[in-house]
């Protein structure tokens, strides 16, 4: 990986030297299918890329990974493959002002999704390819300048198999000799060109509009995805959810769609959630649900279609210069996605999920040793890969709500439309939206700036109550700790118990600033039973409760009536029980006594999530077990009394088999497995299948015969998966170190499959089993990171890490190697560290569990 990477500083001197006017590429995909001898199955690349020198120097080098460079020209004049390419570069030397150069080479099939990634469906054997890019991988597919700034239109040509259908970002016919010839794209960065090819389904729609000029905008439609898949794909809602989209962001911003055609695949063994490649959008397959989901599924499908589509604008048409500036795109379209989400769709409660489960991941990345300003000191690609994180995305997203709040909705839209049109298919820094956003609000965006996005950490509010002896309030004051002490446009809710209700009867918003910061709208009210700062969660902080707030919610969090209110405490108590201020224990009470009254079932799955993680990684080891019945036996309770064919119900089984551990737990999991036993209303499905064997794999009660005939049940791609994680979960020695060798020892597994065997060796149950490798963990990492790509790189260091080793010892090993290996790569060393900051934690909030039992 090192020779792979690509710094700043050689990205910002090539800017410096030349601009480019297009790209001209033409693959030939046709060795995806039939048999290869190859020990590495190739493509033909060929790439034609007309730049010209705009600077001082007359070297460069392009970007290319590949197996072999056949031939390279470079103004009619032939290069010496051998001498000029390296494996990732190609040495330029020479160059003119105007330029012409033609890379010929071998490009490999990717198994990793990176680059052109194929897939072989193991239930009929059909071949599909994808690229996914993002930050740097277009070099894996074709010769590049890989690099953002360098934007140029891209033309494509492809030759497929026969029977196949090809897809690029332009519209695209296949000839008289059956290539697929591409519409020229806009100017466009390389890590937003894409390749989709395969016999997909693939159904079409389309969306039209009149705009505010009277002028007819007609989008052609289409999805794809596996013809495995075919049968569950709901096309229908995904057009719907993309129509709206359009509709509100033409609404809003006044720039109509740039790109032309809107297709979106959802595509298998895929890294991320999503990519927006502009008019080709890719999407990870388990977006298309095979059995019986909650809305709040769905919710999240739409989030990320429509995540991707504001994209379209923030990041395609308009480009930050470099990865520092990544969340002028990530953040933009994380925030967009729940406010379009919200105001467009049928999920009208999406800041209740964003406020319960985005913030939270954005609060665990703020407090890890890795934790950065929103906009990022991105030092090269490695940098880039890791820096999409809990702040580029949600943190980012919380801050422009904030934002909103700060400079008003109409100014933040109008700022917004200015600088499409000022920067439309350029490249911007920080500063060219700041300056737009002074002109439209009329506020010092500068200072906010420097608080909000060139510093880290989160701020913690805490309400501070005096009153007097009629119980009126004297004094209302919200304290703030951190760092940074930050402006924050924040609104105070008081709540009293009514009849049994929690409601709100008073609510001021302030500017909180400082240490202290006194409401004085609140003075005079009624003594609360609960106090909520950062009600309606305008800005972005961890939330503190005074004493009498703290024993209301543990007697009564279920009477809250308003759902963000309630998403807002529980998120609330989880920090303090992360933050080892409430004992993991406690916090497994109040998921006990409340959760089954959750009526937000995206908060509800968060809760259970939040539940067991607390049992364990921060319960006290002598209560783990404890603990862990304790949940179960709630979870089949609340199973039993939920409604019959609710997705609450469907909600409380997949808790229920997550926790099950004792006889008759499993027995019951058996009996609903083989029919014997029956739950009213709950439609055992395939993947709710998989589930429940899930728990009988890890404890011993489905061997590997019993797992095979789940497989000849789901003989599907998804069905190999859950099939490899279930066979490594197995509490046997002898599989451990089969799965260990297949990860660590070999790298012939694609991505989704290192994924699931992962998956499978980490179980909670197993800490025992697993120990002894631990020392082989810190033994095999550097050399780990050095082969593999980046993403399995990624994916080994993090899922393999010992932390269900939670003891001092493994802290001294992870620390010791720290020490030893200073100079590893930094990515590489970010890693660990925010790995050991997790084990820390759970140390320091064990101890205290430990204190209160």
């Amino acid at each position: 990986m090192p020779g792979e990477n690509l710094s700043r500083d050689e990205a910002h001197e090539r800017a410096a030297l030349l601009s480019v006017d297009g790209y001209e590429v033409v693959l030939d995909l046709r060795s995806a299918v039939g048999d290869s001898a190859d020990a590495v199955r190739t493509f033909r690349s060929e790439t034609t890329i007309r730049f010209r020198r705009t600077g001082e120097g007359t070297s460069t080098f392009v970007d290319l990974i590949a197996p072999a460079v056949t031939a390279v020209t470079l103004n009619g004049r032939s290069l010496d493959p051998e001498a000029v390419f390296d494996g990732s570069r190609i040495a330029l030397d020479g160059l003119a002002d105007e330029n012409v150069l033609v890379v010929d080479a071998q490009c490999a099939y990717s198994r990793t999704g990176e680059g052109m990634h194929r897939f072989v469906d193991p239930e009929d054997g059909e071949v599909y390819l994808y690229t996914q890019y993002e930050p740097a991988d277009a070099r894996r597919v074709y010769a590049t300048f890989e690099q953002p700034d360098l934007k140029a239109p891209h033309l494509f040509a492809v030759t497929a198999p026969e029977g196949w259908t090809v897809w690029s970002n332009g519209a695209g016919e296949q000839d008289a000799e059956g290539v697929w010839r591409f519409a020229e794209t806009a100017p466009i960065s390389t890590y937003i060109s894409c390749v989709v090819a395969g016999p997909y389904h693939y159904v079409t729609d389309r969306y039209t509009r009149t705009l505010a000029d009277g002028t007819e905008l007609e989008i052609p439609l289409g999805a794809m995805c596996r013809k495995g898949l075919a049968r569950h794909f709901d096309a229908d809602d995904v057009f719907l959810v993309t129509k709206q989209g359009f509709d509100f962001f033409h609404d809003n911003f006044d720039y109509p769609y740039p790109f032309g055609k809107y297709d979106q695949a959802f595509v298998p063994e895929y890294n991320l959630g999503a990519m927006e490649n502009p008019g080709m959008v890719t999407f990870r397959e388990e977006y298309i649900y095979r059995g019986k989901v909650t809305q709040a599924a769905y919710e999240r499908r739409a989030n990320v279609i429509l995540h991707e589509m504001a994209h379209m604008w923030f990041g395609d048409l308009v480009t930050m210069v470099w990865w520092d500036d990544l969340w002028l795109k990530e953040s933009f379209a994380d925030f967009m996605g729940s406010f379009s989400l919200a105001e467009a769709t049928r999920f009208t409660n999406s800041w209740v999920t964003f406020a319960n489960n985005r913030k939270a991941w954005a609060y665990r990345a703020d407090q890890l040793p890795s934790t950065h300003p929103i906009t990022a000191d991105i030092r090269d690609l490695e940098d880039a890969k890791l820096n999409f994180d809990g702040i580029t995305y949600a943190k980012g997203a919380s801050v422009l709500k904030q934002l909103v709040a700060y400079a008003g909705r109409d100014a933040f839209l109008e700022g917004a439309r200015r600088y499409f049109k000022r920067h439309a298919y350029g490249n911007t820094r920080l500063t060219d939206l700041l300056t737009i956003l002074e002109e439209t609000s009329g506020r010092d965006m500068k200072a906010w700036a420097k608080s909000w996005l060139q510093t880290s950490g989160v701020n913690t509010l805490t309400p501070a109550v005096s009153d007097d002896a009629e119980g009126r309030i004297t004094e209302l004051a919200v304290l703030q700790e951190g760092d940074e002490l930050r402006p924050h446009r924040a609104a105070v809710g008081l709540y009293r118990l009514t009849d049994g209700q929690l409601t709100r009867y008073a609510r001021a918003e302030a500017d909180i600033t400082g240490a202290r910061t006194v409401v004085a709208d609140l003075a005079g009210e009624a003594k609360p039973d609960l106090v909520l700062v950062n009600d309606d969660d305008l800005t972005y902080c961890k939330v503190r409760f005074d004493e009498d707030s703290l024993a209301t919610l543990r007697a009564h969090l279920g009477d809250i009536t308003d759902p963000l209110a309630r998403a807002l405490c529980w998120s609330a108590l989880w920090n303090l029980t992360r933050d080892a201020l409430m004992p993991a224990r406690d916090f497994v009470s109040v998921v006990l006594a409340f959760a089954g009254r959750e009526t937000d079932i995206g908060v509800l799955q968060m809760v259970h999530a939040w539940g067991k993680s607390a049992v364990t990684h921060y319960a006290a080891p002598a209560w783990r077990e404890e603990g862990g019945r304790l949940l179960a036996e709630g979870a089949l309770r609340e199973l039993r009394v939920a409604e019959p064919g609710s997705e609450h119900q469907l909600t409380w089984a997949r808790f229920f088999a997550a926790t099950a551990s004792s006889e008759a737990d499993f027995q019951l999991l058996e009996g609903l497995l083989d029919g014997a036993a029956k739950i009213d209303g709950l439609d055992v499905d395939q993947e709710l299948r998989w589930s429940l064997l899930s728990p009988l794999a890890a404890h011993g009660r489905a061997d590997e015969a019993r797992i095979g005939e789940e497989l000849t049940r789901d003989d599907t791609a998804t069905g190999k998966r859950h099939q490899v994680r279930l066979l490594a979960s197995r509490p046997s020695a002898a599989v451990k170190a089969q799965a260990w060798a297949q990860v660590v020892e070999s790298d012939t597994l694609s991505n989704a499959l290192v994924e699931a065997t992962i998956a499978g060796f980490v179980q909670p149950s197993q800490r025992e089993l697993i120990a002894p490798y631990a020392e082989k963990y810190f033994a095999v990492i550097e050399r780990l990171w050095a082969e593999r790509s980046i993403q399995i790189g990624m994916d080994v260091v993090r899922g393999l890490f010992p932390g269900l080793q939670d003891d001092e010892a493994t802290l001294a090993a992870t620390d010791t190697w720290l020490s030893a290996h200073e100079s590893a790569a930094p990515a590489l060393r970010r890693l660990v560290l925010e790995s050991r900051d997790d084990l820390a934690r759970a140390l320091r909030a064990q101890d205290r569990d430990r204190l209160a039992g």
